[in-house]
């Protein structure tokens, strides 16, 4: 097997929670647990198929757990790992960057919000 090389430490950092879904999905299970049509109305412009892809990828990455209830119908729960708790304060500064980029934007008087509901 071919050793996997970085060349910076961020190259892992992104391997496993970059692209476009995972750091707005982690960002919202920072506080909560939370079922997937929870995190569908939270994430309105993520397609179902895209959101159970991307927890599964974060799951098999061990940053999110998955709890199944046995019950009819089937209740399914996601929330950090421990492991993914580890990453609080990366989502933070994420988090805080953003506010101060939208704020930033406002300034230069491009037409942008931000429906911050405090999670």
């Amino acid at each position: 097997m071919n050793k996997k090389i970085y060349n910076i430490g961020v190259e892992a950092t992104m391997e496993v929670i970059g692209g476009k879904w995972k750091p707005i999905i982690l960002c919202n299970l920072r506080y909560e647990t939370l079922r997937p049509s929870d995190l569908q109305r939270k994430i309105p412009e993520i397609s179902q198929k895209m959101l159970i892809q991307q927890l599964r990828e974060l799951e098999k990455d061990n940053i999110v757990t998955r709890k199944v209830y046995q019950e009819v119908p089937p209740k399914v729960e996601y929330s950090l790992s421990s492991y993914g708790k580890s990453l609080g304060k990366v989502l933070d500064i994420l988090c805080s960057w953003g506010e101060l980029h939208v704020n930033h934007l406002i300034e230069k008087g491009e037409n942008v919000q931000l429906n911050c509901n405090n999670i």
